[in-house]
């Protein structure tokens, strides 16, 4: 256990999308309980935070394992960027346990199926890098950007990378997309930069079945159809 690294799992009330997304039933557990268990296990982390304006959320989340002493002050809109929200709860934890952090995980709780081993590896690459920040990613697969398109008003393709039109797919390089699973920053470089995306920062890959999102109902249906294939196996 690393006893300057803390786990912060922002999880607030109104998601819109998927109304009491943090807390709805994905495959027999609330949402929010993967995630904190994830956390828990990984054995990386002197506090599990849970940071949320919902008194239900705190509840489960006390329920699941994880701290949390005290409901969040602000940021709980839809508007304000997560990460301010993840930088005022280590302030307030900083304050309400009187000690100091080095390290900040933000583990988004709408990624259920990223596990401890999956923390544990992107902890890992970022102490062995020398990153302020570290952001999760994926590489995409069939979905392949390099022909991505927009249509005009008669339908006509507009290709975003016209030049990939004139290559073989295999050599075309791999894409990458950021993932919310795991994003860890160095604290005083988070507070002073307000943002994951500050200077230095990096991308680690991490499996696409771990990186899955939720953010609406096709996704939720996406994933447990990945976590049902993972159990098959």
């Amino acid at each position: 256990m690393n006893k300057k690294v803390i786990a912060i799992i922002p999880a607030r009330g109104g998601s819109k999308r998927v109304p009491r997304k943090n807390v709805i039933d994905f495959m027999g557990k609330p949402m929010i309980t993967w995630t904190i268990e994830a956390a828990l296990k990984s054995g990386a982390f002197e506090r599990v935070l849970v940071s949320t304006d919902d008194e239900e959320i705190a509840e489960i989340s006390r329920e699941s394992g994880a701290e949390v002493p005290f409901l969040r002050v602000d940021n709980s809109d839809d508007i304000t960027p997560v990460s301010e929200a993840t930088i005022g709860a280590v302030l307030q934890a900083e304050n309400f346990w009187n000690c100091k952090f080095q390290t900040v995980v933000q583990l988004m709780a709408n990624c259920p199926l990223r596990d401890e081993n999956s923390i544990k590896s992107s902890l890992l690459n970022f102490e062995g890098s020398e990153a302020s920040f570290q952001i999760s990613c994926f590489k995409f697969g069939w979905m392949n950007p390099w022909w991505a398109t927009k249509l005009n008003n008669e339908n006509k393709p507009e290709f975003i990378f016209p030049e990939a039109l004139k290559k073989r797919s295999q050599d075309l390089d791999d894409l990458y997309c950021p993932s919310g699973a795991t994003w860890i920053a160095d604290k005083k470089a988070l507070v002073h930069e307000k943002t994951f995306y500050g200077k230095s920062h990096i991308f680690s890959p991490i499996g696409w079945q771990e990186a899955v999102d939720i953010d609406d109902y096709e996704d939720l249906e996406f994933a447990k159809a990945v976590y049902l294939l993972n159990e098959s196996r």
